[in-house]
């Protein structure tokens, strides 16, 4: 037993490192699935639907850190909704991004509080920031495609 026992221990050590290694370098192996809903723009003075979405759910710290860093594009009627815990102010990066997007914040009651095109990862690391509990990335030109703005409202279930 005590001759096995290092050999053990080197073997639990290295598979520990290799799993590290793994999360480190793709963190979405620890995301087992996201919950999606339908998001609707609507014009603030009329009412009018402006445009649909539906969007992934990213409600959890590693959802949200992940975000679409592992999506390779995104169609014109996709995106991601992100649910923080409280309203602020908060903070987005396009790390590990191909392609450009629109960054809408949302307070806590719809209302779009802020809209941010968005850029391919650049070194630094450029941070979009904004006010709102809600986060909603779509194709880039989505928001001026469909008219939408500061103002407008988003709506939207979550589960």
């Amino acid at each position: 037993m005590n001759r096995r026992f290092p050999a053990l221990t080197a073997a639990a050590i290295v598979v520990f490192v290799l799993a590290a290694l793994v999360v480190a370098t793709a963190p979405s192996v620890l995301i087992p699935g996201y919950e999606t809903t339908t998001v609707e723009a609507v014009d603030a003075e009329t009412g009018e639907t402006l445009a649909t979405v539906d969007a992934r759910i990213a409600d959890g710290p590693m959802k949200r850190y992940v975000g679409l860093s592992t999506t390779n594009e995104l169609a014109d009627d996709e995106g991601m909704l992100f649910v923080h815990r409280e309203s602020g102010e908060h903070g987005y990066v396009m790390r590990d991004m191909a392609f450009a997007i629109d960054i809408v914040f949302v307070a806590e009651d719809g209302e779009i509080t802020e809209i941010r095109e968005a850029e391919p990862e650049s070194r630094p690391l450029r941070t979009y920031e904004g006010t709102g509990k809600y986060v909603l990335e779509v194709p880039r030109g989505w928001s001026a495609d469909n008219g939408i703005e500061p103002g407008d409202e988003l709506r939207f279930e979550l589960p």
